[in-house]
């Protein structure tokens, strides 16, 4: 499975998620993110870490505050990914024991975001930064931190921002978006999957 592709599932409905998390995986993207701003969010998290937590690292997106934490952590998410950098919601998340991946632009944010305890950093939107911004961030932060690219990221796209130093991508509106067919979702991932491995790394 594929611990460095992310899939981002806006707006997905409760009902439809499991045949999306079917495809994904069969796919082999086993991270699966369901931000907070999709309808009923808890219910298709908690759905997803019952039938999949056991092969899938499912989390949230759109984390902005620790009672989102908290209701994620009695569900049993495994991540906690945020489009801002906030430390009481990163130590939060830490004390529960998930994942954290909060969202930094600039290396004052990466640093801080390091200091709070973050697992990941999110480079969000990464294409307002560019690949060449992306090596920028990478010629001071430390070498063994994750970075995940999201906004800008799809299928063709890859190698450029694994050149310049990202080493995970979060896939969103280009990988699934309300109203698409598990088959496609499928396709696509499949594309992505098989991009991811013909990487030079």
């Amino acid at each position: 499975m594929h611990r460095h592709l992310i899939a981002i599932l806006r707006g997905i409905t409760t009902d439809e998620a499991a045949a999306v998390c079917d495809a994904l995986l069969s796919a082999g993207i086993s991270q699966i993110e369901i931000p907070l701003n999709s309808p009923d969010p808890m219910c298709t998290i908690e759905m997803m870490v019952k039938q999949y937590g056991a092969d899938a690292r499912i989390g949230a997106g759109t984390v902005l505050t620790c009672a989102d934490v908290d209701m994620l952590a009695e569900i049993g998410a495994h991540m906690v990914i945020s489009p801002n950098m906030n430390p009481e919601v990163i130590a939060r998340t830490k004390q529960l024991g998930m994942m954290s991946c909060p969202g930094i632009l600039t290396p004052t944010e990466g640093f801080a975001a390091l200091a709070a305890g973050a697992d990941m950093l999110k480079l969000f939107p990464a294409d307002i930064v560019g690949p060449s911004g992306v090596k920028a961030l990478r010629a001071v932060l430390p070498a063994d931190v994750k970075l995940a690219a999201v906004g800008g990221v799809g299928p063709g796209k890859l190698s450029v921002w694994a050149e310049a130093g990202i080493t995970a991508f979060a896939i969103g509106s280009s990988l699934y978006k309300p109203g698409m067919s598990s088959a496609d979702v499928g396709a696509v991932a499949r594309q992505l999957v098989a991009e991811y491995d013909g990487l030079a790394r």
